[in-house]
Formats: structure tokens, C-alpha cells, sequence
């Protein structure tokens, strides 16, 4: 279980500063998508969508909508109140997150990307899960987060990934998107070889969209040292892009996930 891990996350939740970054603050940390302990790969992207939380109205999803604990749902009114069986509620709600009430408008198209490696989210394989670099959902998008906001967010819990991923079997990590890509570079200190594949290329008016492939290893993140080296791969598009990334240029990039895990 994550117990520890995720007691740490909840202490965070108590910073002050978390009042100014759009934090949804009685939302739990989201520590993965899925079972992190038996999962082998993982695909990473910024943080948790408020959608976890709330529906389209902005009202906090409750019974089987649920898909991860709150203040509410745990029946306590303050992060202070937390006990040990609260934190494995938490830890279990992640894990079971695929075969409950998957956001599957968001996770589907992931899923596809690394399905040739015969690894999924979903039943029977479980051996994939989906990890965040804030493990705190936002009541804006990151895009729509200030700088400041973003900064902020990384100071408090820029070591999250490298706290969970000790603790794992992960062997690969698949970086969704160029924001995603040049965070991890950021906060691991490590540069990814960084190669254009024509075929990604999305197709605009006057030209089109560069696709560019990243591969990497890191062996630490965070100040927590792996027991060996994980293996990243990345791409620059965001396969859940509201502009629309080609059903042509998703299967490029699954074909390429698929041969680089088979090396």
C-alpha cells in the first residue's frame, strides 16, 4: 500500500500556499490511476482533472459517480482528522479507479496509445496505470493556471512522481505532451534525445504541426534514487488535444511506443 506516500501528500494540502493555486482543497491527492504497485508502465501527464471531482455543474460526484475521496466521502471535516484507515480508503479508490467510474473520455485515447505493448488500465491486464506530476486536481486547467499558480505547484509537490515511482515496478514512463515532457526535464535535470517523426506531422491550413519523439532514462527524481534506471519515452502532441490529433498520427505514435518497448 501507499499509506506513507500518501500521508505525505495530504500534509501538503495543509500549506498555506495551496489557497493560491486553484487547488480543489477537499479533494484527496490523486497518488495514480490505477494499481501502481503491480503495474510495469505508466503514462504521465500534469495533474488529476477537476472532472474526478465534480460533474459538468461543478457539484461533487457521490455514489457510484464517485471516483475519488473527499472531506465529504471520508466523513471528516479537515485534512488534521485523517487516520490510517482514511488513507488506505484513499490508496484503494486509486487503485480500483479502472474498474469503477473511469473518466474514459480522457483515459481511452491513452489506453490506445500503449495498447501494442499488450499492457492496459483496464481488466484483465491492470499492468498500466497513469501517474501525474501534481497529484492535486485544479478547479482551472493547467493551461488556464497562471505562472505563478503552475511554480507554485511544482515547489510544493515537484517530487511527487519520484516518491511514488521508488516505491513501484515501473519500468517505462510514456510522457503525454510537450508541457509534460519539459516539466519531467525540468525537475529531473535530465535532457531527452528529441527526434522529429514526419509522420506525426498534424495537418493545418498553410502547413502543419511538427510531431516529435523523446527517449530518455532517469534514475532519480526528486532526491529518491531508483533501484534502476526507468525508461522514458514522450511525444509533443496531447493526445487529448481539443484540436484534434489525427486517428493517422495516433497510430504512428502507438506503432512507435509499441517497437521501443520491445527493444
Amino acid at each position: 500500500m501507499l499509506n506513507e506516500e500518501v500521508s505525505i501528500l495530504v500534509k501538503r494540502l495543509k500549506d498555506p500556499v495551496i489557497k493560491k493555486t486553484a487547488v480543489i482543497e477537499w479533494g484527496s491527492p490523486i497518488p495514480s490511476f490505477g494499481n501502481l504497485v503491480s503495474s510495469k508502465i505508466a503514462t504521465v501527464g500534469l495533474n488529476p482533472s477537476n472532472r474526478e471531482f465534480v460533474d459538468l455543474s461543478g457539484k461533487e460526484l457521490e455514489g457510484s459517480y464517485r471516483r475519488f475521496h473527499t472531506l465529504n466521502s471520508l466523513g471528516i471535516k479537515k485534512w488534521e482528522e485523517i487516520d490510517e484507515s482514511h488513507l488506505s480508503s484513499i490508496v484503494n479508490l486509486c487503485f480500483e479507479y479502472f474498474s469503477r467510474n473511469p473518466y474514459d473520455g480522457w483515459f481511452k485515447k491513452l489506453d490506445n496509445i500503449i495498447s501494442g505493448t499488450s499492457m492496459s488500465y483496464y481488466f484483465p491486464s491492470g499492468e498500466a496505470c497513469h501517474l501525474d506530476l501534481i497529484p492535486y486536481a485544479t478547479s482551472s486547467k493547467w493551461t488556464d493556471l497562471t505562472l505563478e499558480q503552475k511554480k507554485l505547484l511544482l515547489e510544493i509537490s515537484g517530487d511527487t512522481l519520484g516518491l511514488l515511482l521508488k516505491r513501484s515496478k515501473i519500468e517505462m514512463l510514456i510522457l503525454n505532451g510537450k508541457t509534460v515532457v519539459e516539466t519531467l526535464q525540468k525537475i529531473s535535470n535530465v535532457s531527452f534525445e528529441k527526434v522529429r517523426m514526419d509522420s506525426w506531422t498534424l495537418p493545418r491550413k498553410g502547413g502543419g504541426v511538427a510531431g516529435y519523439a523523446y527517449k530518455g532514462t532517469i534514475r532519480s527524481l526528486g532526491g529518491h534514487k531508483f533501484k534502476k534506471a526507468i525508461k522514458v519515452l514522450g511525444y509533443n502532441h496531447n493526445i487529448q488535444s481539443s484540436y484534434g490529433v489525427t486517428k493517422e498520427v495516433q497510430l504512428a505514435i502507438r506503432n512507435w511506443i509499441t517497437n521501443e518497448v520491445g527493444i
